[in-house]
């Protein structure tokens, strides 16, 4: 975790003068179609290659059943990803989407498979519920695929109005998220 990430942080827009907080964030990225790895790869250098976005940290690669789709959904790869940021949720949210559409994202059918996921789980401690965007993400709290990966970058981490990751995780079945000790993700 980074020692000032706090919306009291700002930074300069060198462009207009105006003054922005830098927010710290997670992001979930997942992929269960093609090329799992390396759309992982690809989606996490793609956000880092994004300006006003900093990688903080980035989880180890873990292995999960999917959750909620079709029957003979195949596994997915996992990992979650800490950046700090300036720019905006919605913006960030265009971004994380755009990363999708780049992968190759359909979007068919709720819970299909796809071969990028990139899911906003907190930015700062902002709360968000409107037609685009919730904040923080409403299931994060429920899965392991998410929880356990998060730990392992972030001890304090914390789900705005749910509570500290560390804590969260008792309550959620994380047997079947494996740690893949041959695969990571490298900038």
């Amino acid at each position: 975790m980074t020692e000032s990430p706090t919306p009291y942080v700002l930074d300069a827009d060198t462009m207009t003068g105006g003054m922005r907080p830098i927010r710290q964030a997670v992001l979930a990225f997942g992929s269960n179609l093609g090329d799992r790895h390396g759309k992982l790869q690809g989606g996490v250098s793609t956000l880092e290659d994004t300006p006003e976005v900093t990688v903080v940290a980035i989880s180890s690669v873990y292995e999960t059943d999917a959750v909620g789709g079709p029957a003979d959904a195949g596994k997915f790869l996992n990992a979650v990803v800490l950046i700090d940021t300036t720019l905006t949720v919605h913006t960030l949210l265009d971004r994380a989407l755009a990363i999708e559409d780049a992968f190759g994202r359909e979007r068919s059918e709720p819970n299909a498979p796809r071969t990028l996921d990139v899911d906003l789980i907190v930015v700062g401690d902002r709360i968000a519920d409107d037609e685009q965007l919730t904040l923080p993400h409403p299931r994060a709290h429920e899965r392991g695929f998410v929880l356990v990966p998060w730990l392992e970058i972030d001890p304090e981490g914390e789900i705005p109005g749910k509570g500290f990751v560390a804590d969260l995780i008792a309550d959620v079945d994380t047997s079947g998220v494996t740690k893949r000790e041959d695969l990571e993700i490298i900038l």
